[in-house]
This record gives C-alpha cells, structure tokens and sequence, in this order.
C-alpha cells in the first residue's frame, strides 16, 4: 500500500513554559486577553502536518510520499526527509516562504498556536487524481492544510475512489460547513481530538454520535489518556485504549502526529485495529519524550519493550 500525505509542511517555533494558562487567563475576562509569559525554552525545528507524519513512518521502515507545498527555504528539510526514506518527489516549490507554525506550550501540556500558511497555500498543483489508475493500492491522507486544496482534494478522492483517511484537525474552523461534510462521507477513516470532535460537531451540526455513525472507523486521540475507537463492524461500539505511562513530557507538539503514523504503519500492514491504535499510542510516547517534532528515535526493539510493557502482550511487527 502506497501512503499519500497530503497536509501542511511547515518550519515550527516551539515556546515553552512551565506555569498554566488557567493561571494567566482570568475567565471573567475572556473578550479582553491579553498576557505576557517568560519563556523557559525556545526550539525551532522541521515540522507540519504531513512533514512529522512521514519522518514517524520512515523510522518505522515505510516510504510514504509527500505531497504538499514548501519554499525554497525548506529544500534541506525536504532533502533531509527523502534520505530516511521520504519520497519527496511530488513536493512542489514555491516561491512563497515555507508555512510556519508559532505555538507556546504550558506545563500541563496545552497550547496555544498561530500558524503562517505562506507556501501551503500554492497547493494547486496537489491532487490525487494523478493516483486514480492505481488507487487500489493508494491509501490517501488529507490533514489540515490550505482549506480550498482540502475540499478539492476530498472531491478527487471519492470521485476516483480512493480510500481516504480524512483529518481535518486545526483547519476545522477555517473549512466550511458543507466541505467538512464532504469529508466525513468521502473518509473511511476519520482521526480527530475530543476537543476537534466537539468543534467538528457544532460546526456541522451533527452530534458526535451521528458524525461517528457516518464512518467505517473514527479514532479518537486522548492525549496522555489514549484513545477510544469506534467501527462500523462493531456497530460503532465504544472502544478504550489506555495511554502509555511516562515520567515526563518535554513537549507534546507533535504527537498527535506521531499517533498518526502508528496507526498507519499497522493499517498499511492489515493489523487489528486495537493493535494499530496501540501501536499508535506508543509510537506518540516516544514523540512527548522529546523537544521537536522530529528529533525522536524509533527502534522497533524499544517499541515492542514498551507496548509489552504498557498493555503485557507481545507485539509483532
């Protein structure tokens, strides 16, 4: 199975701080706010969407393809991705400086970010129709980038029938309400956070119940908690995985995108879906427990020694 990563690619500043937002923001206030913090560390580092999903899957051995939109200015990121086995053939240059993604982190692990589309929005060139002569062996991936692309993007996936992973992520309240909809039916797979769910909904006005019952699988991150899933061969039933326990997290920024690659290497390899949401789980572990989003190492020896450790059985790669 070919994976196609279509999402932002994008230089990350990463802030960080040890205190809480709740602390700072006075609830009363919330039409006025306005707050300064010292920052305790300052990381600039290779990121974006589909950049962190596709160094998480080179190190797990897959070659998934890029297909997105960067400046000139992010030619040795783009060949630093294809030398651990990217293929970055379809990425297009623009002349647009590469997207930039400004977060500050607190210590109990929320965010807050602001995101510079710049080059993301030259996408005009990212379709998958070129894919649609072999598309029983392509897998797409849409995750948040330029909204416009997005939508078109979605249409060319169900008019051509290739199978969709649909991840709209930060990009929910910038898409429209009938293109986010389009999503959902074109998706056989939908990936989103408690918090993007709940958007998701209001948004569509659908509950998260009916979104879910519109999918043949929706996986629900929950941070340190793990994530719940739900499949349409099991009548949507609600099902738990556990997170992995840790003993600190330097910074969570990525991780939801490292949990995405998990769970990709094991769908590309038709395993159970509780397995590849475990796998997902444990591959996001090793993403928290460094600053960046690809600076972490994954050996399959130490993966397998966690998910033992973590769920007490055996894993097999």
């Amino acid at each position: 199975m070919k994976i196609i990563l279509s999402g932002s690619l994008a230089i990350d500043q990463i802030m960080s701080f040890s205190g809480s937002f709740s602390e700072l923001i006075q609830k009363d206030h919330l039409d006025k706010i306005s707050f300064s913090v010292l920052v305790e560390k300052l990381t600039r580092s290779n990121g974006g969407i589909a950049g962190n999903i596709a160094y998480s899957l080179a190190a797990l051995g897959e070659k998934p393809v890029l297909l997105v939109s960067a400046g000139k200015d992010a030619e040795a990121y783009i060949d630093k991705l294809n030398k651990i086995g990217v293929d970055t053939s379809l990425v297009h240059f623009s002349q647009l400086p590469t997207a930039t993604f400004s977060v500050l982190n607190d210590g109990k692990e929320n965010q807050i970010g602001g995101f510079y589309e710049g080059a993301m929005s030259d996408a005009d060139s990212l379709n998958f129709s070129q894919f649609a002569t072999e598309k029983e062996n392509i897998f797409a991936v849409i995750s948040a980038h330029n909204p416009q692309a997005m939508a078109r993007q979605v249409q060319e996936c169900q008019t051509f029938a290739i199978k969709l992973l649909y991840d709209p992520g930060q990009q929910i309240t910038n898409l429209a309400a009938n293109d986010l909809a389009a999503g959902i039916e074109a998706a056989s797979i939908l990936i989103l956070n408690e918090y993007e769910m709940s958007l998701l909904a209001q948004k569509i006005n659908l509950s998260a119940e009916e979104i879910i019952a519109k999918t043949d699988l929706c996986i629900i991150t929950l941070g340190k908690n793990g994530a719940k899933f739900y499949e349409k061969s099991n009548n949507h039933q609600e099902q738990l995985i556990s997170g992995v326990k840790l003993g600190k997290v330097l910074d969570p920024t990525g991780a939801g995108d490292a949990f995405r690659a998990g769970f990709l290497y094991a769908y590309a390899h038709a395993w159970k879906t509780a397995t590849a949401v475990e796998l997902a789980c444990i591959v996001a572990s090793f993403a928290v427990q460094e600053n960046g989003t690809q600076n972490h190492q994954l050996d399959w020896s130490k993966i397998k020694q966690r998910y033992e450790e973590t769920y007490d059985k055996r894993l097999q790669n």
